[in-house]
């Protein structure tokens, strides 16, 4: 299955801030949407994703200076991306080999969505109980 099937539910747009965007204003749009990361764009693409730990790794090494940078300076840059038609399973191994938990998809330039591990973990478990489901009927009626 692909990515694509997974992002087929959703009528909520992606979050996202611009790329000149503060990071204590990008940090309140966090606060307010109650999410981990969103993608950076510029210029109509993605220049970069901007999570929590971003966030953090900041405060730390240059205090509450790091909140009036643009957060073009802040974000992890540039963003691993994956297309619509990605099989599921390749994206959650990319994303636990690069320890990541955000994928925005894109197709050609164009970001369509954005997947987070948990999305794809969810998936995969109610895959999983499906077919042990499947088996356990399978096994009952033989």
């Amino acid at each position: 299955m692909s990515i694509a099937r997974l992002l087929e539910g959703r009528d909520r747009p992606v979050i996202t801030c611009d790329a000149d965007a503060p990071v204590h204003e990008v940090v309140a749009l966090l606060a307010h949407e109650r999410i981990g990361a969103l993608p950076v764009m510029h210029e109509g693409k993605v220049a970069g994703i901007f999570s929590e730990r971003d966030l953090i790794y900041q405060v730390a090494a240059q205090g509450a200076d790091a909140l009036q940078r643009p957060v073009r300076d802040v974000m992890t840059a540039p963003a691993l991306t994956v297309a619509p038609d990605t099989p599921i399973l390749h994206a959650l191994s990319l994303m636990t080999r690069r320890r990541i938990r955000h994928l925005p998809v894109v197709r050609g330039d164009t970001m369509v969505g954005l997947v987070s591990i948990g999305d794809l973990v969810k998936h995969r478990i109610d895959r999983i109980e499906s077919e042990a489901e499947a088996l356990r009927t399978y096994i009952q009626t033989a």
